[in-house]
């Protein structure tokens, strides 16, 4: 009896673990859903820091790329990098320091947002 309980535990206890250390991205779509406009981007900018590490619209730490003018450096393909990079960066780079913030894809799309206006009024556009 104890093993027929055993193993649906221990079944449930892997996707509960998986859910938590690698979450799949349907679940964070799920789960951590936004607007995804330039003013919340904005406050996920705040929200995971991302300051600590790079500089953005002129204020923040330069312990890693300068993000001032990204959006405007390749056009599309710096967009489509930037996505990448914010899905998971250890699958972009695998020595990144850079964490994986395990964002939903309307956070990243609310942080690209807020990246492409800072940039516009920065270029006068």
């Amino acid at each position: 009896m104890k093993r027929k309980i055993a193993i649906p535990a221990l079944i449930i206890a892997i996707i509960v673990i998986w859910f938590v250390v690698s979450p799949p991205r349907f679940w964070l779509n799920l789960t951590k859903r936004v607007e995804p406009t330039a003013a919340v981007g904005e406050q996920l900018v705040r929200k995971y820091d991302c300051r600590q590490c790079h500089r953005i619209g002129g204020e923040g730490a330069l312990k890693a790329p300068d993000l001032t003018g990204v959006t405007l450096r390749a056009g599309d393909p710096a967009l489509v990098s930037l996505r990448l990079w914010l899905q998971n960066p250890r699958a972009v780079r695998s020595n990144t320091a850079m964490p994986n913030f395990h964002l939903s894809d309307t956070e990243i799309d609310a942080i690209l947002l807020y990246l492409t206006q800072l940039d516009a009024q920065s270029s006068g556009g």
